[in-house]
């Protein structure tokens, strides 16, 4: 099969590689650039774990071919934090509000709270609900994740002051 050189902006820096035009970003990230964080749930774009911010927005990277992606911004949850002995606000709420357990959904939970706070610097509970709403987790029953979105969303804004 042939094969196409890309090029992402991926966490900061640029990365190339060649992908198969059937690709998907998901796999080409994981397998490629070995960015594991990227998990692969469903691979139908319901479950919401292979969330990555694409341009600042949030996007299935399972439904999205690599070749597609060429010269956009992608963030992976590896380009949380800026320090590795430090945590993101969004991490460090999720952990301190117990918004995770198997921890599997987490990094598309991340990423999407990470992208709706920085539309959105103190939004509703209904409104982190309905951002969240794509991302699935079998574990939690979402109380908790709703409650950690509301936290960093007051730590980003103490941040800021």
């Amino acid at each position: 099969m042939t094969r196409i050189p890309i090029t992402l902006h991926v966490n900061g820096e640029d990365r190339a590689g060649e992908a198969e035009p059937r690709k998907l970003l998901s796999d080409f990230l994981r397998q490629d650039l070995r960015l594991t964080g990227t998990h692969v749930g469903c691979e139908q774009g319901v479950c919401g774990a292979c969330t990555v911010l694409l341009d600042g927005e949030p996007v299935r990277s399972c439904l999205l071919f690599a070749v597609q992606a060429e010269g956009a911004r992608i963030e992976t949850i590896e380009s949380l934090p800026s320090e590795p002995t430090e945590l993101h606000p969004v991490q460090q709420a999720f952990w301190e509000k117990h918004g995770l357990q198997c921890g599997f959904c987490t990094p598309g939970m991340v990423l999407t709270a990470k992208a709706l706070l920085e539309h959105n610097p103190a939004p509703t509970e209904q409104e982190i609900r309905l951002a969240l709403e794509g991302n699935i987790c079998r574990c939690t029953g979402y109380v908790f994740i709703v409650e950690a979105v509301q936290y960093a969303a007051e730590l980003l804004r103490s941040e800021t002051t």
